[in-house]
């Protein structure tokens, strides 16, 4: 099945995290597993932005499928590496 591409807001915090979370459980439960998060105009993720997308990940990986991340600038691919996330993660 093909990837889909999901923009991140520029500020992915709590207020986004519950819309990012339904629209990747109403891929899944579409039958879509894999996803590329393009980060190209995100500027800040916070911790609930964080776990929303590792919850997500663990799903897409139970169903065969995965999340690779791209497009992220220094200060969010900061945060992935501190947290050690760029370990789980496919970051192009």
């Amino acid at each position: 099945m093909s990837e889909i591409m999901i923009e991140m807001p520029e500020l992915f915090s709590v207020e986004e995290a519950g819309h990012f979370r339904e629209e990747v459980r109403n891929y899944i439960l579409g039958g879509h597993s894999s996803f590329m998060l393009d980060f190209g105009t995100c500027r800040f993720i916070d911790s609930t932005g964080l776990g929303v997308i590792v919850s997500s990940y663990k799903k897409c990986v139970e169903t065969g499928g995965t999340i690779r991340l791209t497009g992220m600038n220094e200060n969010v691919r900061k945060i992935f590496e501190l947290t050690r996330l760029t370990r789980v993660f496919e970051i192009i």
